[in-house]
């Protein structure tokens, strides 16, 4: 069973789930938004399975416009390494609420570092301690957050 969650908060993983594959989620940590001028935004941290780029050893000749099936390989697969590092990302959005701009939706996500997941944890808690937020970071696990990306798309 998954847990509810806030429109925005959905909308928000939804982003985050078309700009980074959501079988790469390990954990990911939701702040809570702040709301200023009319515009809310919020701060996502996200740890994922590192990206590993398989070479594409397709060859093409003036004879062939197409290469030999056999000979094309999936040019990236997601794998957990032996040396447990994982990626962590940022990911942001603004939302106006007030104002002309009513409705608008803005949202980046940024690879930040490839790291073991204790420091993952070492930057939760320095955008906490940095945004003087006192409230934990709404903590969701990968397959938490797969679900709703899941249940959302049907």
């Amino acid at each position: 069973m998954t847990r509810f969650l806030e429109p925005t908060s959905e909308r928000f993983l939804l982003a985050i789930a078309a700009s980074l594959p959501a079988e790469r989620f390990l954990e990911l940590y939701f702040f809570s938004p702040i709301r200023q001028g009319g515009v809310e935004s919020g701060v996502a941290v996200i740890a994922a399975h590192l990206e590993e780029q398989v070479p594409c050893h397709s060859e093409r000749s003036e004879e062939s416009a197409l290469p030999d099936p056999e000979q094309v390989q999936i040019p990236r697969r997601f794998a957990p390494r032996d040396d447990n590092r994982y990626t962590v990302y940022t990911a942001k959005y603004k939302l106006a609420l007030k104002g002309p701009d009513r409705g608008k939706w803005e949202h980046a996500v940024v690879a930040e570092a490839d790291a073991p997941l204790v420091t993952v944890e070492t930057v939760v808690r320095g955008v906490q301690r940095r945004s003087g937020d006192a409230d934990e970071p709404e903590r969701m696990s990968g397959d938490e957050a797969r679900d709703h990306v899941l249940a959302a798309t049907r």
